[in-house]
């Protein structure tokens, strides 16, 4: 039990050589950076599965309608996440750096990209309409294709409330200030789940209902963002009058989009994977695809602290690169990756021991339950050793300024493994689902691989002195 402790203090605990280090993050500030995180996303996916389960009183046909719009708009959501990460990097470098004007300025230039950014997403989903759901969904069946309709019709009208709520989350926590996000989305969250009991069991508004609900609680959430964003007491903060009077930072505007742009890039093409692999899984049936969204969404119980760590990571490693100590951002890394994997074991392992409980709350078929139950074994049992390294550790990577190499790893892992795997065992070798999930872990291992090793090279240049990137 004593060497157990040693271990774990060792692994975990304070070090004295922090006191040299020209930043410092103790535990207890770690702590306060990424609990409210955790807890953010354990009641954001809570409210997402209670909205699914909802959903799923209406038929298969309409949380696999749900579900297909979901997975096609997480591209342009994550897109728009990717572009606040670009801030939010910029502007932790400012503050490791203590210039907290030019971190304004940054924050500024980052809420106009994002404006932008979701407004030209809403046009061309707007031009685009059905033929999109067709072009990538074309096979699915007729009452499955209307609820897809009528739920992106309505949910596309959130996008700009979407960016504009990432970037000012963004911003806050690259102040080491997550409680806020933690407490306003969980309340988002709640109006969500309200709005949907009305109009589904009391209005009777089915799938538009849940979409209608869902615009609703962003557009609150984004709403308060822009109130507390604007308070000058901030060490980092935009009003309105300040956003578009004078000319934007050109040099800034670069320097976010240098990270921006290839993370744009990568979750796009990450999540275009996605959806490519969700067509080929659309082929297999109806029960497939609703086995495969309920295993989607329970999952990400299973990943939740992971995204967490993938947030607070930008924060910490880009205000030790503003500093310009890289002894402490290969210490503060490590630790931060040895806390993830921590947390994905405990969380995994309460997962699967709750799992029977959890899928009676679905009201699907015994088909669909089955399978959705060895998805989720396969998922749980590879994420706790693949998903920190694959996703936690290039988060790392974009913050330290190597935006580019994982964009260009992320691209080819996902459309030489993910799908062109999912295609050979899934549909050719008959496996189905399960084949695009082992394909998927493949996907995981190549990550793994190539950003370990990519990693250690950072590090040792940054140390050197040698921080430019090839």
């Amino acid at each position: 039990m004593e060497r157990i402790k040693f271990l774990f203090r060792r692994a975990f605990g304070e070090n004295p050589e922090e006191e040299t280090f020209a930043i410092r993050f103790s535990n207890r500030a770690l702590l306060a950076l990424l609990l409210p995180l955790i807890a953010e996303q354990f009641l954001s996916i809570l409210m997402g599965i209670m909205d699914t389960i909802m959903v799923s009183s209406l038929g298969d046909a309409a949380v696999s309608g749900v579900s297909l719009v979901d997975m096609l708009f997480v591209l342009f959501i994550n897109i728009f996440g990717a572009l606040a990460t670009g801030g939010a990097v910029i502007a932790s470098r400012f503050i490791g750096a203590k210039k907290p004007e030019d971190a304004c300025r940054s924050a500024g230039v980052l809420f106009l990209i994002s404006l932008s950014a979701s407004l030209v997403t809403l046009g061309a989903v707007a031009v685009f309409d059905v033929r999109l759901l067709r072009l990538l969904f074309g096979t699915i069946e007729d009452d499955v294709m209307e609820a897809s309709t009528i739920y992106m019709r309505t949910t596309m009208i959130s996008f700009p409330f979407i960016a504009l709520y990432n970037a000012s989350a963004a911003l806050f926590r690259s102040m080491g200030n997550s409680k806020i996000s933690m407490f306003a989305s969980t309340g988002a969250n709640l109006i969500n789940v309200a709005g949907n009991a009305v109009t589904i069991f009391v209005l009777r508004w089915g799938v538009f209902g849940a979409a209608l609900s869902t615009v609703i609680s962003r557009f609150l959430l984004m709403l308060f963002f822009l109130i507390r964003i604007a308070d000058k007491r901030l060490p980092i903060h935009v009003t309105p009058r300040g956003l578009f009077r004078g000319k934007p930072d050109g040099t800034i505007a670069k320097s976010i989009l240098g990270v921006g742009l290839p993370g744009s890039l990568e979750s796009g093409t990450f999540q275009l994977g996605r959806i490519l692999v969700l067509s080929i899984i659309s082929t297999f049936g109806t029960a497939q695809i609703t086995a495969n969204a309920v295993a989607n969404n329970i999952d990400s119980f299973g990943v939740m602290t992971g995204f967490a760590f993938n947030l607070g990571i930008v924060t910490v490693v880009g205000q030790c690169v503003g500093a310009g100590d890289w002894r402490a951002v290969r210490y503060y890394s490590a630790k931060l990756l040895r806390m993830s994997y921590l947390s994905f074991i405990v969380f995994n392992a309460l997962l699967t021991a709750a799992l029977p409980l959890v899928l009676r709350l679905y009201q699907i078929s015994d088909e669909a339950a089955g399978l959705a139950v060895i998805l989720i074994l396969i998922h749980n049992l590879c994420a706790v050793v693949l998903w920190t390294p694959s996703f936690v550790t290039p988060n790392a990577m974009k913050a330290a300024g190597d935006a580019r190499f994982v964009m260009i790893v992320a691209v080819i892992s996902m459309f030489v493994c993910r799908v062109g795997l999912s295609e050979v065992i899934g549909r050719r070798m008959g496996m189905g689902a399960i084949g695009v999930w082992i394909a998927m872990v493949i996907d995981w291992i190549a990550r793994t691989i190539f950003f370990a090793v990519r990693w250690e090279k950072i590090l040792r240049r940054g140390e050197k002195g040698e921080t430019r990137l090839s």
